[in-house]
């Protein structure tokens, strides 16, 4: 089943709770992105609000972790709030961790794991992971900034992440994050997403609960 996520990084920081409203009454779950300034040169969210807005939210918090040594924070995150958790396979390797250990640490945590890649790392590197994983997170833009422009060589990526699952007999969700607008939901969802993040495109619209319902056509 297809399941939007609204980003709140796009979000009206000085009134987060008209659009926490809109998420609730209209999409599949919150995402929200936690970045570090240090794997990606911005910083966003930290524990304070994830846990603030656990307090209203009604959907599952999807919580994507652009943060190295995503290990030493995945507990907190889930004692925030967070319903699903997901964290970069690049992050991992680079501090020399082991992508399976986290996930595991995630479900332990009793949420859902999602290992997520930058555009610039083979999707194939994912491939060891598909059992492992609960659900992907394919970024079609390099994390780090809302309002980029999608990256057309995604919906190849995805296709062929959805066609290594598909050889295996296994079927589990891709998240796909970056430019996500009505102009091109039909067409990753035909590549295999089923899980759609969209940031510019659903709170900077003048009807943001009209621009979710496109993303589903």
């Amino acid at each position: 089943m297809l399941k939007i996520a609204p980003s709140i990084l796009a979000g009206d920081f000085l009134n987060l709770r008209k659009d926490l409203d809109i998420v609730n009454e209209n999409a599949d779950l919150l995402h929200v992105d936690v970045m570090d300034g240090t794997f990606v040169p911005n910083i966003s969210f930290g524990f304070p609000l994830v846990e603030a807005m656990a307090k209203v939210v009604t959907v599952p918090m999807d919580v994507h972790l652009m943060i190295i040594n995503p290990d030493k924070y995945v507990e907190r995150f889930a004692k925030a709030g967070a319903g699903l958790i997901s964290f970069h396979l690049e992050a991992a390797l680079r501090e020399g961790k082991n992508p399976s250990d986290i996930l595991a640490m995630v479900k332990d945590c009793g949420c859902q794991a999602g290992l997520a890649i930058n555009p610039d790392i083979p999707v194939e590197s994912l491939f060891p992971y598909i059992e492992d994983a609960d659900f992907f997170l394919i970024m079609s833009v390099f994390a780090g900034f809302g309002g980029q422009q999608f990256i057309e060589g995604s919906l190849d990526r995805i296709s062929a992440l959805r066609n290594e699952m598909t050889s295996r007999g296994i079927s589990k969700d891709i998240e796909v994050d970056g430019g996500v607008s009505a102009a091109n939901s039909r067409a990753l969802i035909d590549a295999g997403a089923t899980m759609l993040v969209a940031g510019s495109s659903v709170f900077k619209a003048e009807d943001p609960a009209a621009a979710i319902a496109q993303l589903r056509i």
